[in-house]
């Protein structure tokens, strides 16, 4: 008897599982989610979900050929933009 296979690709990511796809730590999507630095991500209901697009997408704006090359874009580190420095 065949038995249609159940599992399913799923299209959104938990933080947990996309800092899996991205090779982050969970707290470090946490704070680009803070500082407007990361992927672009949805909020359903209370949870926060990544389309696994958007994290290719943002991911491919690091992709570079060699240190000189400056590339399409760039992934900015997980920290305010234009916010006090601290000491």
């Amino acid at each position: 008897m065949n038995v249609p296979d159940a599992r399913v690709t799923p299209y959104y990511l938990t933080t947990p599982d996309a800092a899996v796809r991205l090779g982050l730590s969970p707290r470090t999507l946490e704070k680009h989610r803070c500082y407007g630095t990361g992927p672009l991500f949805h909020k359903l209901g209370g949870r926060v979900v990544y389309s696994i697009d958007a994290l290719d997408r943002w991911a491919a704006l690091g992709l570079r050929r060699s240190t000189s090359d400056p590339g399409m874009g760039v992934c900015l580190p997980a920290r305010r933009i234009d916010g006090p420095v601290r000491r």
